[in-house]
């Protein structure tokens, strides 16, 4: 097992138990839960009920699965979903990443959507392959590929200014005046792109750079998931949905979170729940 985030090991500890179902069992995991996770006996039974309700509709994502899904929304969106029991920050590496590998193969800018246990790539009406950005993920330097997933991203300007203004490039007063944040930040995209023409690696942009792979991601663990995938120790599968499994339809939900208010999301959540539980009966 990867030691990667808080999240990772309660996932997984819950997902391997999960493909056992009768009265007994079903006690005697509840009680896990309850013990494991310091939650009260209802929190234990939705816990179960959600993950019952994942393992029941689709396939259980582990650290030896990544589950991808595809789905299409409202108004055609194909949604590429990655279940990814890793935790945020090593999630955040890895969506990078692969949106960076998706955006290049398809000349297209790639919507990402985090959460603690998976992502979500959003190329619009165009389907986007997942095959393909995983063999090149694979196959490269993960690092390398991350550096220039963030070389252009506001998170590496806003880390840029905090590490000149700690180094004294920026003053955040000048001749007894104080400069705003945001002066200070348009100073500092303009020195960012001066440096980034200089040969050689500028030690300011070397430590923003960091900062922003392992103190803000986690490229260390994502690298060791690449190898494990690499090495065939982490499999694969994708699945086609009609609608969002459990685990995926809060990322899609909040996908819709600018376009609904908060009572109209509710129902939505509502309605797609209702409509798995439909789907696993049969019905």
């Amino acid at each position: 097992m990867v030691p990667v985030g808080t999240m990772y090991t309660e996932s997984i500890a819950l997902c391997c138990i999960l493909p056992v179902c009768n009265k007994q069992e079903k006690k005697e995991i509840t009680k896990f839960i309850h013990e494991f996770l310091y939650v009260d006996e209802n929190s234990a039974y939705s816990i179960y009920g959600y993950m019952r309700e994942q393992f029941l509709y689709a396939k259980m994502p582990t650290d030896q699965r990544i589950l991808v899904e595809h789905y299409t929304g409202f108004g055609k969106k194909k949604y590429l979903i990655f279940h990814t029991m890793f935790g945020r920050r090593t999630n955040d590496a890895l969506s990078r990443a692969i949106a960076y590998l998706a955006s290049r193969r398809t000349g297209r800018d790639v919507m990402i959507s985090l959460t603690d246990n998976g992502f979500y790539l959003l190329e619009g009406e165009k389907r986007i392959d997942h095959v393909q950005p995983l063999e090149d993920l694979k196959r490269l330097s993960l690092r390398e590929i991350l550096i220039k997933a963030i070389d252009k991203t506001e998170i590496l300007a806003r880390r840029f200014r905090h590490c000149a203004t700690r180094s004294l490039m920026i003053l955040r007063t000048y001749k007894g005046q104080r400069k705003s944040v945001g002066k200070q930040q348009i100073g500092s995209k303009l020195l960012l792109n001066f440096i980034k023409k200089l040969p050689g690696e500028f030690p300011i942009l070397k430590e923003a750079r960091r900062e922003v792979l392992e103190d803000l991601m986690d490229a260390e663990h994502a690298g060791q998931i690449v190898a494990l995938m690499r090495d065939g120790r982490i499999k694969v599968e994708a699945i086609e949905t009609v609608i969002p499994t459990p685990f995926a339809l809060n990322m899609i939900a909040q996908g819709y979170m600018d376009v609904l208010r908060t009572e109209e999301r509710m129902e939505f959540i509502k309605r797609m729940h209702q409509a798995v539980l439909m789907k696993i009966a049969g019905k």
